[in-house]
């Protein structure tokens, strides 16, 4: 690994999602809904949040602006099912829209990840650069409020009180993942996250009592083995990375269990932009006084140039991450609200290729055969785990 002095971070072509989440209660209707923040797992949408999505107009802001009429998203407390809305057939402009939008969703998540490994292999203080992701968004989404670009939400104190659980999952899986790429591998990092989905069947199953389709156990086995056998195999290995990485597909997921006890009884109705937009900032106060009470201030001129860094350099991978951070988010959420469920987390099952591919390929990573039949198997069961979430149970 190279030291803080030989380390270059010129700018040049080259690292977590959002935190998925239900967002509000609709009187007309009792089903869940959920968007995809930060987590990696499918997002669970019912049928009557797809037709009230009414789809984000291309010329909508890139960093969030939506329609006002669309995005709103149903809450309650009956179980999502499992059966994907159908999709209505795209035109030749809406086609090439989406396509532009899922090409610029990867290569956001590429840089991303590419971006916040460089600075985490010289600057390994990944509390210091979560907060600096999170303020980074909060100074966008302050601007956006200011600037009418979203409308300012009120934000009452019980409602504050219901988010702050999400906030500190959010939070924590954030710094998790940060956490685990300072350790080890882009491609292994991300190779562990392909388990998210079976600590979400596992949540659902102990604290909601949504208990799994024989299909959906089934596809857990390759996530699982493939898992198992990358981690095996994997160069990189690192038990801080591995554990680290694990924790952010526990805090991902119970994310979404406590979206659904906490959010179910709230009247309150939120747009799925505006309640990240509250997660973050409450994110950034949340991260900064721990930060300093663990880290301290590591992120001064003087401090950096005693590190042998280039100041210019530094601070140009932290704000192009926090940019691609931000930014990738977004575009998934517009990607969403034009397919179904089921295309989203396809695609993002496509994604998490991308990525590991990319990352091994920029790193020069060394990866065996074994190791590349882990990864393949523990991807190809989340593809799978994907395909048979639409599958309905057979009413008793």
């Amino acid at each position: 690994m190279p030291t803080a002095a030989q380390y270059s971070l010129a700018l040049q072509p080259f690292s977590g999602s959002p935190p998925r989440t239900l967002l509000s209660r609709s009187p007309a209707s009792a089903q869940l809904a959920f968007s995809p923040f930060h987590g990696e797992s499918s997002p669970l949408v019912s049928a009557t949040a797809a037709r009230l999505h009414g789809g984000i107009g291309w010329s909508g802001n890139l960093l969030g602006l939506e329609r006002r009429s669309a995005g709103i998203f149903s809450v309650g407390a009956s179980p999502v099912p499992d059966a994907a809305p159908k999709e209505r057939p795209l035109g030749l402009v809406q086609t090439v829209e989406l396509v532009v939008m899922i090409a610029l969703w990867y290569i956001f998540n590429i840089f991303f990840n590419i971006y916040n490994k460089q600075i985490l292999k010289v600057y390994p203080f990944p509390m210091t650069i979560s907060a600096f992701q999170f303020a980074f968004g909060s100074i966008v989404i302050f601007i956006m409020w200011s600037t009418n670009l979203n409308k300012r939400p009120k934000i009452s104190t019980s409602l504050l009180a219901t988010i702050l659980p999400l906030a500190i999952v959010h939070t924590l899986g954030n710094l998790f993942t940060n956490m685990s790429l300072g350790k080890v591998a882009v491609s292994f990092t991300h190779t562990i996250k392909a388990m998210e989905p079976f600590f979400s069947v596992l949540f659902s199953a102990l604290f909601l009592g949504e208990l799994p389709t024989i299909w959906i156990i089934s596809s857990l086995v390759p996530i699982v083995s493939g898992v198992a056998l990358a981690s095996l195999t994997e160069a990189s290995f690192n038990w801080t990375g591995f554990w680290s990485a694990m924790a952010s597909n526990v805090t991902n997921q119970s994310r979404n269990v406590l979206s659904k006890k906490l959010m179910a009884e709230k009247e309150e109705t939120l747009d799925n932009i505006t309640l990240f937009s509250i997660i973050t900032i409450m994110s950034f106060f949340l991260t900064v006084p721990v930060t300093l009470f663990v880290e301290g201030i590591k992120f001064t001129p003087s401090y950096l140039q005693s590190s042998g860094l280039s100041l210019r350099e530094f601070y140009a991978r932290c704000f192009l991450a926090g940019l691609c951070f931000h930014a990738y988010q977004q575009v998934s959420y517009m990607i969403l609200a034009r397919v179904s469920p089921v295309t989203h987390s396809v695609s993002n099952c496509v994604k998490r290729v991308v990525v590991i591919v990319s990352s091994v390929i920029f790193f020069n990573t060394p990866v065996s055969a074994i190791n590349s039949l882990g990864t393949a198997v523990a991807l190809a069961g989340v593809f799978l785990y994907s395909r048979v979430k639409r599958i309905k149970p057979k009413a008793e």
